[in-house]
């Protein structure tokens, strides 16, 4: 039995509408969009995460012949109720398909510079597809550490999807849309200027001193996030290797606990020497923390 997941990328723009891409870079973009597909859905299925795209388990992802109108590639993921990956009776299906799209779109939204709040989208749809059933459903749900870690082995993948957009520009724009029985959606546009986010970063010459929550964090990468009133969003920070003491952990560790019981007499704040990654356009990205200070 299998559940199948329509994911298709399409071109427009320049000879895209034309129905001609530059082979070279499609190619290059096709690879990209597998790769990317292929550890998300790996995620969603064994609650792991993966380096090569060979190595998915329970689903098997094929190409259909590129649609007329715009340059289309429809990717079919059909997952595959066997062995240790069974899937189960069809709602169960439909469960895993729905968060299969989810997060892919997470992945790509974040990859592209746009936030989306894990607990609002993932998180909250999980625990809505887990309220009033018996049995636990057939797959963990994804933690947000995962995906985040997750985002950083895909946007190599997710960058090489621009490739018809930034090199031959035989293209000047893509999305990606989702579709599963009744749910469609589209995934935010990749353009020139998404290449330019996810291609160019900038490292501050000197840190900045921030306050803020930790909403997020791995104790075994070292990365999290951490809410800051002047972004208005959690934002992916890593602990320089030089900041991995046990008094800069507890203090990232005391934020987190504290955060995560709703406490808003400031007893989840955390003051932070932190090196900004930006964006071409100046968006920050990310954050290396150097030091982590007691409020």
């Amino acid at each position: 039995m299998s559940q199948d997941v329509r994911f298709a990328l399409t071109f427009s723009g320049a000879a895209a509408n034309s129905n001609l891409i530059e082979f070279y870079d499609v190619a290059d973009a096709l690879t990209g969009f597998q790769r990317s597909l292929a550890l998300t859905i790996h995620l969603v299925l064994n609650g792991e995460i993966i380096v090569q795209a060979p190595s998915l388990k329970g689903a098997t992802i094929y190409l259909r012949a590129p649609e007329q109108g715009s340059w289309k590639a429809l990717a079919v993921v059909s997952m595959i109720a066997t062995g240790a990956h069974v899937i189960g009776t069809a709602p169960r299906d439909t469960i895993i398909g729905h968060l299969a799209i989810s997060a892919y779109d997470y992945v790509i939204s974040e990859s592209l510079g746009f936030h989306v709040d894990f607990n609002k989208t993932l998180g909250q749809q999980y625990e809505e597809l887990q309220s009033g059933r018996r049995k636990k459903l057939p797959v963990p749900p994804p933690s947000q550490s995962k995906m985040d870690a997750l985002i950083e082995k895909c946007e190599p993948s997710i960058r090489e999807m621009h490739r018809p957009i930034y090199a031959s520009h035989s293209a000047s724009k893509a999305v990606v849309e989702y579709s599963f029985k009744r749910e469609a959606k589209r995934s935010r546009s990749l353009t020139i200027e998404t290449f330019e986010y996810i291609d160019v970063t900038t490292l501050d010459d000197v840190p900045n001193l921030l306050v803020g929550k930790v909403s997020s964090y791995n104790m075994n990468t070292f990365k999290g996030r951490i809410f800051t009133e002047t972004e208005k969003r959690p934002v992916p920070f890593v602990l320089h290797e030089s900041a991995r003491s046990s008094e800069n952990i507890g203090r990232i560790t005391r934020s987190l606990d504290s955060n995560a019981m709703g406490r808003l007499d400031g007893a989840a704040d955390v003051r932070i020497s932190a090196f900004r990654n930006t964006s071409v356009t100046g968006r920050l990205k990310n954050l290396v923390v150097s030091e982590v200070l007691p409020i």
